[in-house]
C-alpha cells in the first residue's frame, strides 16, 4: 500500500511539472472542433430517423460526411416465412396430415418464438436472408430451395453447418417440404 502511495505521488510531482508539447493542444482542440462539427452535421440524420417518412440512402450535407442508410424504404406489414419440415415417416396421408414433420431451424431466420435472436455481427448468415426473399416469391423464382430440399434428402452433411436445428442429422429425412406462411401485424 506505500508503495502505490509512493508511486502516485511521483507521478502527480512529474504532472504538475511537466509542459505538453503545442501538437498536444492542437490536437485535443482538432478533435473538439470536429466532434463538434460532426455532431451538428448529424442533427438532420437523427430527425429523419424519428421522421414517420424516412429518406433512405441519402446525404445531408455537401461535404457528404454524414448521411442515412437503409437497405428498404419501408418494411412491409405483412411477414411471410418459409418453414423447412421433414418426416421419417412412410405414410404421409391427403397433404401431409398423417405424418409426424419436424422443423429443420435455421440459425438466424425467424422461426420458433421461444428461442433467443441471433447476434448477426460481425456475420452475414446468406442462406437465411435468401429463405426471407424467397418468402416473398414462388420456389420457380428460387431453384436454389429446390436444391437446398435435395440435399436435405440426401442428408448431406456440408448442410448441417448452415441449420441450427436438424432433427435429421444422423438419419436424412424420407420426405421434405416447404410451408409458407403469412404473419399479419395487427
Amino acid at each position: 500500500r506505500q508503495s502505490r502511495e509512493r508511486v502516485g505521488l511521483l507521478q502527480k510531482q512529474e504532472g504538475e511539472g511537466l509542459q505538453r508539447p503545442l501538437g498536444y493542444y492542437i490536437r485535443q482542440v482538432s478533435s473538439a472542433c470536429l466532434a463538434l462539427l460532426l455532431a451538428y452535421l448529424s442533427i438532420p440524420v437523427v430527425q429523419n430517423l424519428l421522421s414517420s417518412q424516412q429518406m433512405m440512402n441519402t446525404s445531408f450535407d455537401s461535404l457528404r460526411i454524414v448521411n442515412t442508410y437503409g437497405a428498404f424504404g419501408s418494411i412491409t406489414k405483412q411477414r411471410t416465412e418459409v418453414v423447412f419440415e421433414g418426416t421419417l415417416d412412410s405414410t404421409l396421408g391427403r397433404n401431409g396430415d398423417l405424418a409426424r414433420w419436424h422443423e429443420i431451424e435455421f440459425k438466424c431466420k425467424p422461426g420458433n418464438v421461444t428461442r433467443r435472436p441471433c447476434v448477426i455481427s460481425p456475420y452475414h448468415y446468406r442462406l437465411d436472408w435468401l429463405m426471407w426473399f424467397a418468402a416473398f416469391q414462388s420456389y420457380q423464382h428460387n431453384p436454389w430451395l429446390v436444391h437446398l430440399a435435395g440435399k436435405l434428402l440426401a442428408g448431406d452433411p456440408s448442410i448441417h453447418s448452415l441449420l441450427e436445428h436438424n432433427p435429421f442429422k444422423d438419419h436424412p429425412p424420407k420426405y421434405v417440404r416447404a410451408l409458407h406462411y403469412s404473419n399479419y401485424d395487427q
